[in-house]
């Protein structure tokens, strides 16, 4: 029997430095962090549909999360597959005791030039 197997991706969260630029806007630094087990499945043409009509933004792929992730998915960066993409929307959990596998969560990633 052929167990499911996620993908290993970077989780990119932005944490303030404490210093201001020249236009008063606080300047960020990029904290990755490596999440195992993450499936990637590409969305549906009615996803597509619907998170444009909803959010404005075309959806390219949804991410399964593993159960016991304690992560921030909020409006974060992710990379795999050598390409970044935007995590936008909130992060949709299921109930962990009626959920058989290993994930229970899902977030939907946009391209992220």
């Amino acid at each position: 029997m052929t167990r499911i197997k996620g993908e290993t991706i970077k989780l990119i969260s932005f944490a303030s430095t404490g210093d201001k630029d020249p236009f008063g806007k606080e300047i960020k630094t990029e904290v990755p962090t490596s999440v195992d087990n993450v499936l990637i499945a590409p969305v549906s043409a009615d996803d597509i549909v619907n998170n444009l009509e909803l959010y404005g933004k075309k959806a390219v792929y949804v991410l399964a999360i593993p159960k016991r992730d304690e992560n921030h998915w909020e409006d974060c960066v992710v990379e795999f597959w050598g390409e970044r993409f935007k995590v936008f929307g909130k992060p949709l959990k299921g109930m962990d005791a009626l959920i058989p596998l290993d994930w229970n969560k899902k977030v939907m990633v946009e391209r992220y030039e």
